[in-house]
């Protein structure tokens, strides 16, 4: 930890990450700058507190790099093209991510990580996981892109036995040292293309949850992509590659027979029988809905990288009993008239949203926002044999609207053409309009929320007290 005595470093972010890592880095020592290109309320009040710690910031500076700086340290979602991070380069400083920080710092005795990434599903798989280590009485915690800070996490005292880590492509990109005990790819879809550059650029990144892996390298066996990433991967000694699938496992698999998770991975015997682990029934057990494909492989990756960690058979099924799903990640809201009415606001993507839609035999679909430089025509094309109507709102419903009329030209289109907040209630109010009996309406956007609301939490929060107000003047039935 004395590396970073003395240094002179420059922390860009006055996120929670940000100021996380700033704080823990004057504590050793380091004379610490935070720049910032905010300048509002919430970045005056968190540069106050800094600056009472003793903390130089820069609010609404966040291009200057500051004179004699060793080491940038970056919150996730800086943009590498940012001039912070070229005026870096030009002066040969190294740029590093809050997650590289919380690696260095790391004793000799420090808690193994099981890392996980993905398009979608990493939250809910690590939750997952830290729900199965602590079924089986090990002190863990869900780190890295969620829940409490990752540099805060590490210096704990009593420390951890192990740490489930969600780590985005933006993290991975600024964390060349991490090394992981055991790693799983979730899914591999386009995704922060904006960001990264190209698809090539944006897997790569992804792929380095799998550099200097100990034990397991844990892929998606419906997703060839991850597979790829596993076999270009530069592993420790002995390290296996893993498979999860839907289907029967194969042998160094992890799978599902007749509603029954199977291990045929981490067994001695793992040619002639299988481990059962839990069921179908244990997914998502607080839900009255039965779980969606893509739980199940959430499921599967946790139990596969418990598993490797040699976490007993019995702790995967309590886990996953005990787990319950964070909000808006396919929430049932209500009942109304017959209609399900479901909020997935997390569904930010087109991949996200094609495993929503696959849930639903019959769906009424509200969608739009930020597009992230994506393209809809997959997901309309797979999606239209399930389709019953399209409510349209956000700054990009042009790119879903123009996809379904290629490809699902007789399903009806709502276009509110409103990116206000109060669109939702009206998209809540057509989509009622569209719906029979036995029908899901589905909020799964396919799209990022920023261009109507703060985060995909406010959007789905907008979407459920609407559902709420529509079904207290039906006589519905919330959740």
């Amino acid at each position: 930890m004395s590396e970073f005595s003395g240094q002179r470093i420059t922390v860009a972010g006055l996120g929670v990450s940000g100021v996380s890592a700033a704080r823990a880095l004057a504590g050793l020592g380091a004379l610490v700058t935070v720049v910032d290109g905010g300048d509002g309320p919430r970045q005056r009040a968190r540069a106050a507190e800094l600056a009472a710690e003793g903390i130089e910031t820069r609010p609404g500076d966040g291009d200057t790099l500051p004179k004699a700086t060793d080491l940038v340290v970056t919150s996730p979602g800086w943009r590498p093209d940012s001039p912070l991070f070229a005026a870096a380069a030009a002066a040969g400083t190294e740029v590093v991510g809050d997650v590289e920080i919380a690696w260095r710092l790391r004793g000799p005795d420090a808690a193994p990580w099981l890392a996980v990434t993905g398009t979608n599903g990493k939250t809910t798989t690590v939750r997952m996981l830290a729900a199965i280590l602590g079924a089986a009485g090990l002190r863990t915690a869900a780190v890295g892109n969620i829940g409490t800070p990752i540099v805060d996490v590490v210096r704990a005292d009593p420390a951890y036995d192990v740490l489930a880590v969600e780590l985005s492509s933006y993290q991975l990109h600024w964390a060349p040292s991490v090394r992981a005990h055991s790693a799983a790819v979730l899914n591999l879809a386009p995704d922060h293309i904006d960001w990264h550059g190209s698809m090539e650029a944006y897997a790569a990144d992804k792929g380095r949850i799998y550099e200097g892996n100990a034990v397991a390298c844990v892929y998606n066996a419906a997703d060839p992509a991850t597979e790829a990433l596993v076999r270009a991967a530069d592993v420790t000694e002995g390290c296996r590659a893993v498979a999860f699938t839907l289907g029967t496992p194969d042998i160094s698999q992890l799978g599902v027979v007749d509603g029954i998770l199977v291990d045929r991975a981490f067994l001695d015997d793992r040619r002639e029988r299988a481990q059962e682990l839990a069921t179908t029934d244990d997914i998502d057990a607080a839900s009255s809905q039965p779980a969606a494909p893509h739980n199940i492989a959430n499921a599967l990756a946790a139990a596969s990288l418990a598993r490797a960690y040699g976490v007993p058979p019995r702790a995967v099924r309590d886990g996953l009993r005990a787990f319950r799903p964070d909000p808006h990640r396919i929430e049932h809201v209500a009942d109304v008239d017959g209609v399900a009415w479901v909020d997935d606001s997390k569904a930010t993507n087109t991949h996200a949203a094609e495993a929503s839609l696959a849930a639903y035999p019959s769906v009424v679909w509200i969608a739009g926002g930020l597009a992230k430089g994506a393209a809809f025509d997959d997901l309309a094309a797979g999606a239209a044999g399930r389709l019953r109507g399209v409510v349209l709102i956000g700054a990009d419903r042009r790119l879903i609207a123009d996809a379904l009329a290629r490809h699902a030209p007789d399903v009806p289109v709502v276009d509110l053409d409103r990116t206000d907040t109060g669109a939702m209630a009206a998209a809540v109010h057509e989509a009622a309009r569209l719906a029979r009996p036995g029908d899901t309406v589905l909020m799964a956007p396919a799209c990022a929320s920023m261009d109507m609301f703060a985060n995909y939490n406010e959007r789905g929060d907008a979407f459920a007290a609407a559902v709420r107000t529509l079904a207290a003047g039906r006589g519905g039935h919330e959740e």
